[in-house]
């Protein structure tokens, strides 16, 4: 799990990643959007690949790379838990907040005051 977050880490790759949730790309493709050596393209690849979150094939001499989404959705299950936490703590917030901005209770007729 450490290495998936540590992978997330980077904007670069999360931009990666959100490129081959589309569909397989190529080393190349992966650094045409960023102003980056091919090097440092398969750094981050590398990356992402130990993190298990991509596979890589070689075809020829053509990298292609495609995405497994696999260690995402155990990251994601994690993260529910503290999903889960700040949302009833937000529920409560919220309770009180309207508790406090609600009109007072009305007295009924005749009663003095």
């Amino acid at each position: 799990m450490d290495t998936v977050f540590h992978a997330l880490g980077d904007a670069t790759r999360r931009r990666m990643l959100r490129e081959l949730s589309e569909g397989e790309r190529t080393v190349g493709q992966l650094a045409e959007p960023f102003a980056i050596s091919l090097a440092a393209a398969s750094k981050h690849i590398k990356t992402l690949e130990t993190a298990g979150l991509i596979r890589r094939e070689v075809r020829g001499r053509t990298h292609i790379c495609r995405l497994d989404p696999g260690p995402l959705a155990s990251a994601h299950q994690w993260l529910g838990v503290y999903q889960r936490f700040w949302t009833e703590r937000l529920d409560v917030l919220e309770g009180l907040l309207r508790q406090e901005d609600a009109p007072p209770p009305s007295k009924p007729k005749g009663e003095d005051p």
